[in-house]
């Protein structure tokens, strides 16, 4: 009678373990042998500059670790009220390890990756005491999503909205098709991103606090054009959080 009525569990633990014998769990970057689908190896791990502190307590800028700043630090740039968010943090920086880790994530169909990067954006989220209402994915172009196949940052907001238990909203906002802006300095990402988004769904979007997720910020353009057109449509809070953070000299 034990066995029937715990047919299911019993069958699905059974399954899981057949799965992990034929098929073991390894690094996704290098294949090691690791304990968990979709963790990193130690090796791997420690190959990445994770951000902690002391970072500016407003856009996570990481400062020099033999630094004592206090315990809430702040940045010359959002001293001087040019954070482009709320409240921003990075999991890491933009390096040699993270750009192997992104790109075939972004661009090569690579999207077990997606594991250990939010869990590693769920982390950098944890000396904030934020309560987001909804998580919203910087939206792609149609034309884009079409030609990938995925939008990234929806496969990393995806654990991170059910993490927080908010939904995660797809619909509110639209992208319209620009040229790639990867090798634009600064301005010319500005003068890229403006006016490329619509809110279409504003009563989905006022009043409410909004985690933005993405994979990489470069000059955060992306994430200033989106924070203004969601204040615009009666956002109370847009905060952002992305797997790495290119980060310059202040």
């Amino acid at each position: 009678m034990y066995v029937v009525r715990n047919f299911p569990r019993i069958f699905g633990s059974i399954a899981q373990h057949s799965v992990e014998f034929l098929f073991p769990s390894s690094c996704p970057l290098c294949g090691a042998r690791v304990s968990t689908h979709g963790e990193l190896c130690a090796d791997c791990w420690t190959a990445f500059n994770w951000i902690g502190n002391p970072k500016c307590c407003r856009c996570g800028y990481p400062f020099p670790a033999n630094l004592d700043l206090g315990p809430a630090p702040i940045c010359p740039r959002c001293a001087a009220g040019e954070c482009v968010l709320d409240l921003i943090r990075a999991a890491c920086t933009y390096d040699d390890a993270a750009r192997d880790a992104v790109l075939p994530f972004k661009h090569a169909g690579r999207v077990i990756n997606a594991n250990f990067m939010s869990r590693a954006m769920m982390w950098a989220l944890r000396d904030i005491n934020i309560s987001p209402d909804i998580v919203m994915p910087v939206p792609l172009a149609w034309r884009r999503l079409f030609h990938r196949g995925y939008n990234q940052a929806t496969l990393l907001a995806r654990p991170i909205a059910h993490a927080f238990g908010v939904p995660m909203d797809l619909t509110s906002v639209h992208r319209k098709y620009r040229p790639n802006m990867g090798h634009k300095n600064a301005t010319q990402r500005a003068e890229n991103i403006h006016g490329v988004f619509d809110v279409i769904n504003p009563d989905k979007i006022r009043g409410r606090k909004i985690l933005l997720v993405d994979d990489v910020m470069t000059t955060g353009a992306t994430f200033s054009e989106l924070h203004r057109v969601l204040t615009n449509a009666g956002a109370s809070a847009v905060y952002g959080v992305v797997f790495c953070r290119v980060v310059r000299a202040l």
